[in-house]
């Protein structure tokens, strides 16, 4: 009988855990969804395009994660895509070595974060303010480089955007991908194992009781942002990698479509709760509804944004219900031992 229990609580799913359980529910049922309707959608390369294509989203999710675990937030993620990309079409064509441009703009990315972070903090100014702020200055630098489309011809890019890696037979990813995953494991480490990924949870959960606790809220508050202005700088180079091009237009709106990742990805956006898996398979999910209505092909690009609306509405309410759910077993909890 002990044994026959024991074996039941493994396969009892953690609440904590529910969001994430959803997302990938969702995006499992969707890529079926399309397999059964569109010939050719059930292929290892259109899987493989979801992470090529997304790659940069990822990255700058994986940032925007940090910042909303805080109870914060980055509005100006899409806006430092399109300075980096501005930045580093600008370098090249003058003849800049592309090493030196890729390290610059990462560089610029953490200084930037940084400012930000600082502003925040020092100053306890709310986030919306100061990013929305960082956002016009971003988007605005651009114009002054140049109002016009910048075309990247360097061999190197152009070598690092054409170079494919097999995967699975007649299935290939990028090096955008690798380096997307990899800020994936490196933020799921980080938030799980250091001091400082379990001071970001602290700080989210009850930023008082974090400093009653003697961790370093400021600190921590000030190298979110900078981690986050550097995930937007990579995914920025990455972007630009991908289209080969540096433009003051590119990825209007991208902040919305971080944000709207991280919720169906199951990050609270009240602060303390989430994991990095979950952003990333809400950019999937997000990039498969896209998919789906290139493959029908009578539906406008629009209807994108409406779906990920719907979604949007579903994951609040259903993160709600999980915060309801949690604050009664506290309740309950207390109420017992009393």
């Amino acid at each position: 009988m002990k044994q026959v229990k024991i074996r039941k609580e493994n396969f009892k799913l953690n609440p904590a855990y529910i969001s994430i359980y959803a997302t990938i529910t969702l995006f499992i049922i969707m890529f079926l969804t399309g397999s059964v309707l569109y010939d050719g959608f059930f292929s290892a390369q259109v899987l493989s395009n979801l992470f090529i294509d997304n790659a940069y989203l990822i990255v700058i999710s994986i940032g925007e994660t940090f910042a909303i675990l805080t109870g914060g937030i980055d509005l100006s993620v899409g806006a430092m895509i399109a300075f980096t990309s501005m930045i580093c079409a600008d370098l090249l064509r003058k003849g800049v070595n592309p090493f030196i441009v890729m390290i610059f703009v990462l560089v610029i990315g953490a200084v930037f974060g940084t400012v930000q972070g600082y502003l925040i903090q020092k100053f306890k100014l709310h986030p919306w303010i100061v990013t929305l702020a960082g956002m016009f200055f971003a988007r605005g630098s651009s114009y002054l480089i140049s109002i016009d489309t910048i075309t990247i011809t360097n061999p190197v890019f152009t070598k690092i955007a054409a170079f494919r890696i097999p995967v699975l037979p007649g299935a290939f990813i990028s090096i955008n991908v690798i380096i997307g995953l990899l800020t994936v494991a490196v933020a799921a480490y980080i938030l799980k194992y250091t001091k400082f990924g379990r001071t970001v949870y602290a700080i989210g959960g009850s930023e008082n009781s974090a400093m009653l606790m003697g961790l370093p809220v400021a600190k921590t508050k000030i190298l979110v942002y900078t981690l986050s202005g550097f995930c937007s700088s990579l995914g920025g180079l990455l972007f630009t990698i991908y289209t080969l091009s540096g433009y003051g237009l590119h990825c209007n709106g991208t902040e919305m479509d971080a944000i709207a990742a991280c919720v169906i990805g199951g990050i609270l956006l009240t602060g303390g709760s989430g994991y990095p898996i979950g952003p990333m398979f809400g950019v999937l999910t997000t990039g498969i509804i896209q998919s789906l209505i290139m493959f029908d092909g009578t539906l406008n690009s629009w209807w994108t944004k409406i779906v990920v609306g719907l979604l949007l509405f579903i994951f609040i309410v259903l993160q709600r219900v999980i915060v309801i759910s949690n604050e009664k077993k506290k309740t309950v909890a207390i109420a017992l031992k009393v």
